[in-house]
C-alpha cells in the first residue's frame, strides 16, 4: 500500500482501509486505479486552492464513487451514482461518522457526474467532480502540473482507460437504461445502442395528465 503520492498522503485509517478492501473485492483493476487517481486529483486540486476539506472524506467518495457500476451495489431501478452514494452511506454508518459528513459523501458520490451543480457544492463534493472530470474527460488536464500528473499515473497506471471506461459504464447501467433520462450517461446507452430512445423533457410536458 503506497503511503503518498504526488505529495498527498493516502489514509491508512481502519475506515480507509476496510473502504479500500471493498472496491479491491467487488471492482476491478480499471475501477481501483481510475477511483485511486480520482482521489488524488481531487486532493491535489484542493491542495493547490488552499481549501479545507477532509482528506479521508474525498479518499472514501473516490474509493466508492462508481461502486454501482459492480454487481454486487448495482440496483435494478437506481442511477448507478446513487447506488453508490446509498452504499458509502451504509458503509460510514458502521463507524460512527456524523451525519452530516455522511451527507458530504453522499453527495460527492451522487453529483459526481452532474456539472453545473456539483462544482458549487462544499469542498469535498466539488473535488470529487474534478478529480472525475480531468480522469475521464481531461479537463483542467493543462492547468494541472506535468510532474504530479505523472506520478499519479505512474502509482495509478491507465492502462488503456480511454477504451476500457465507455464499455464498463454500460456493463453498469445496460439493464435499466431509463436511469440515464437526463443526465449525460445516456451517450453510452446511445453509444452501444443508437436506436435506443429514453424520455423527452417536451413530449413529458405536452403528454401530461393536465387538461389545459
Amino acid at each position: 500500500m503506497l503511503q503518498e503520492v504526488a505529495g498527498i498522503k493516502i489514509p491508512d485509517s481502519r475506515l480507509a482501509k476496510d473502504a479500500a478492501d471493498i472496491l479491491r473485492e467487488h471492482g476491478n483493476g480499471l475501477l481501483w486505479n481510475h477511483s485511486n487517481r480520482v482521489f488524488l486529483f481531487g486532493a491535489v486540486n484542493g491542495k493547490k486552492a488552499k481549501q479545507n476539506y477532509d482528506l479521508e472524506l474525498l479518499y472514501v467518495s473516490a474509493l466508492f464513487h462508481d461502486l454501482g457500476l459492480t454487481k454486487k451495489y448495482s440496483s435494478p431501478d437506481l442511477r448507478f451514482e446513487v447506488d453508490g452514494a446509498n452504499a458509502a452511506r451504509s458503509f460510514l454508518q458502521q463507524y460512527q461518522i456524523p451525519d452530516e459528513s455522511i451527507r458530504l459523501v453522499w453527495d460527492a458520490i451522487a453529483l459526481h457526474t452532474t456539472p453545473g451543480i456539483a462544482e458549487h457544492k462544499e469542498s469535498e463534493v466539488a473535488l470529487l467532480f474534478s478529480g472525475v472530470g480531468l480522469d475521464v474527460m481531461g479537463d483542467g488536464f493543462e492547468q494541472f502540473p506535468d510532474d504530479l500528473r505523472e506520478a499519479i499515473i505512474k502509482a495509478f497506471p491507465r492502462n488503456n482507460f480511454k477504451k476500457e471506461i465507455i464499455p464498463a459504464f454500460y456493463e453498469g447501467f445496460k439493464h435499466k437504461p431509463e436511469t440515464t433520462f437526463g443526465n449525460m450517461k445516456e451517450d453510452v446507452i446511445k453509444h452501444f445502442r443508437p436506436e435506443y430512445k429514453n424520455k423527452n423533457f417536451c413530449h413529458c410536458i405536452l403528454h401530461s395528465p393536465w387538461s389545459e
